[in-house]
């Protein structure tokens, strides 16, 4: 897709320490900064991703190109798209409209996977190295207390990390301004005078995170910096769980005949990850939290249980997981 040359305003707009701060922040979740690879930035329109995408064009200029995926599930979606389009063409920054469709299910987490995939197959056409997104701390903060108003586990409060791969891909998923508050993005794109879109979903109370997001706005005493790194802190968490996970994998569970036997003898929290990676390691989908939980709580009172099409069955000091039997259908006379 062509591209006009860099507006002359926008950039210098940008203040040397804002755009200091981003390629420092870039540069700790991606090493290949010094080269000469390509950075593709998911831009929404939003002012949290046009100020990654203005921060991302001053830091490395020639070298971004964005994406704006349009759901179609808002009228305005379309009308946005093609604001970024303008925006990047001023710019001087390659830019795609994705459309994309909505399985129809849980909306939100549909749109998410629609939103990866569609993204993934444009960086992979584009040969672009690595996606940035506008993660900041406001967001680290308000899914961390969203999750605890849950009783989530260490897996449901980790926070977001610096970079992580796009889903069901090898491509690094960068999260560059993990430390940066709403605000402060807000302001870059004031500096730059860029007009950007809202999205209605942001104010309606009928969403967990706009209610957390008030509350936090009306409690000045609460650091939402802090929380912030307090998710990145069980994020850390989090991967020490996986590491002890994996090494009680290798020493506990073996193969049999007909499936998975697991001797446990690690903590709960590692034995919760164990018996998750049992059922989809035979084929199962990827259990939730509140039914794995239950199930240890059935093998530990020397019950047998089922979850999915599993069958687990206590013996000897360990659990047995097989396919459940297939019934024959009867015939009909």
């Amino acid at each position: 897709m062509g591209s006009s040359a860099p507006d002359p305003v926008l950039t210098p707009a940008l203040t040397p320490e804002a755009v200091q701060r981003f390629w420092a922040g870039l540069a700790a979740v991606w090493p290949e900064i010094e080269s000469e690879a390509r950075l593709a930035v998911a831009v929404s329109g939003g002012p949290d991703s046009t100020a990654l995408l203005l921060l991302a064009h001053a830091a490395l200029p020639g070298r971004v190109e964005a994406a704006t995926v349009d759901h179609g599930l808002r009228a305005e979606s379309a009308g946005e798209a093609a604001g970024v389009a303008a925006l990047c063409a001023r710019l001087g920054v390659p830019h795609e409209a994705l459309k994309v469709e909505v399985a129809p299910g849980n909306v939100q987490a549909e749109a998410r996977a629609a939103r990866y995939a569609a993204m993934a197959a444009w960086i992979e056409r584009r040969g672009l190295a690595a996606l940035a997104t506008a993660h900041h701390a406001d967001d680290q903060a308000e899914t961390l207390l969203m999750r605890l108003n849950r009783a989530s586990g260490v897996a449901g409060l980790a926070g977001a990390r610096g970079r992580g791969v796009v889903p069901g891909t090898a491509i690094p998923l960068l999260r560059p301004v993990l430390d940066w508050r709403r605000a402060e993005l807000g302001a870059v794109v004031g500096q730059a005078g860029v007009e950007t879109v809202q999205d209605p979903s942001n104010t309606n109370d009928r969403f967990d995170r706009v209610r957390i997001r008030k509350a936090l706005a009306g409690a000045e005493w609460l650091d939402v910096a802090a929380i912030a790194r307090s998710a990145e802190h069980l994020a850390e968490a989090d991967a020490a769980l996986d590491w002890m996970a994996a090494l009680e994998w290798r020493s506990c569970v073996s193969r049999e005949p007909m499936g998975l036997r697991y001797r446990p003898q690690a903590p709960r929290a590692v034995v919760l990850r164990v018996l998750a990676r049992c059922v989809t390691e035979l084929g199962g989908e990827e259990p939730r939290g509140s039914a794995v939980a239950r199930l240890l709580e059935s093998l530990r009172e020397g019950r047998p249980a089922s979850i999915g099409d599993l069958v687990v069955r206590p013996n000897a000091g360990g659990w047995s997981f097989a396919r459940a039997p297939v019934r024959a259908a009867r015939k009909k006379t």
